[in-house]
């Protein structure tokens, strides 16, 4: 007779495993809605790359990753998901606290004051980050735990 294992079925981690990537979804939709509204007003910062540019393609690979997270339950939608939003964080804070200056063909993008899109989008991207690790980390503890066994 096989060890039982105290590991939870995987039917009971569905749904909060729906919950977090429905929440990662969201986070990455609204960070791109709002990476695709503000670019405009962004495209005249910068020499070779716009900020407006990098909005763009913000807002482009945030729509990306939330459509891979809907339609498929790979770990690599999961990986991509996660790479977007906390790199999209990562520059926001890092841009809002540091005055970088420019970084090759990048624009700086200084911009020390927070205004609601700005919240919204560090929110969000909060959010699809912090979503994504617990998926992330439940995924690698359901690896290291091995397949279970029927009930």
């Amino acid at each position: 007779m096989a060890p039982r294992t105290h590991a939870r079925p995987r039917e009971g981690r569905r749904p909060a495993e729906l919950l977090l990537r429905l929440l990662a979804v969201a986070g990455l939709a609204v960070d791109a809605a709002v990476h695709a509204r503000l670019a405009d007003r962004y495209d005249a910062i910068g020499d070779s790359i716009s900020q407006g540019t990098l909005f763009r393609a913000e807002a482009a690979a945030a729509s990306l990753a939330a459509l891979f997270l809907l339609l498929g339950r790979r770990r690599s939608a999961v990986l991509f998901g996660w790479l977007v939003a906390a790199s999209g964080l990562g520059a926001l804070l890092l841009y809002r606290y540091v005055d970088v200056g420019t970084l090759g063909p990048l624009p700086n993008m200084y911009e020390p004051i927070w205004f609601a899109d700005k919240t919204l989008a560090a929110w969000a991207e909060g959010v699809a980050t912090a979503a994504l690790t617990v998926l992330l980390l439940l995924g690698f503890r359901r690896r290291r735990q091995g397949p279970e066994e029927p009930a």
